[in-house]
């Protein structure tokens, strides 16, 4: 595999819940970040007194965050809706050459800010709402 372009790492949004993706326009920067809690079981009778771990356990979660200048209406729209009214959607992140993650995460994060000489950019972070699948392209 050779090296991909940062740009086309795309966040997508399910604006009505139907299937229909936009993407998030004017992104400069994403990520996302997978995490998950870890179960200690470990008791006095634990091998040589070191930790052990429940297989499977823990809570595992997605966070995706990225930064942009405003470039279209819709999906700056669709963002904004979606925070002020605590919806869950479907959003996809798409990562070239690698694959989709998608499902249901919450805008828990939106920020905006400015220079005197610049442009308008915005913050943006989500968190899981449930489980997350990976489609391989």
């Amino acid at each position: 595999m050779t090296a991909q372009s940062g740009k086309d790492m795309l966040l997508k949004l399910d604006q009505t819940g139907a299937g229909s993706f936009l993407t998030v326009a004017g992104l400069r920067s994403r990520s996302i970040a997978f995490n998950a809690a870890s179960i200690d079981t470990t008791d006095q009778e634990s091998a040589g007194r070191w930790r052990e771990l429940l297989s499977g356990g823990g809570i595992k979660r997605a966070a995706i965050s990225g930064t942009g200048i405003f470039k279209d209406q819709t999906s700056d729209a669709a963002v904004r809706a979606l925070f002020f009214g605590g919806t869950i959607r479907t959003w996809q992140l798409i990562l070239p050459d690698f694959g989709t993650i998608v499902g249901p995460f919450q805008i828990v994060a939106l920020e905006y800010a400015a220079d005197h000489a610049g442009e308008v950019t915005f913050e943006i972070a989500l968190e899981s709402a449930g489980e997350i699948g990976f489609d391989v392209h």
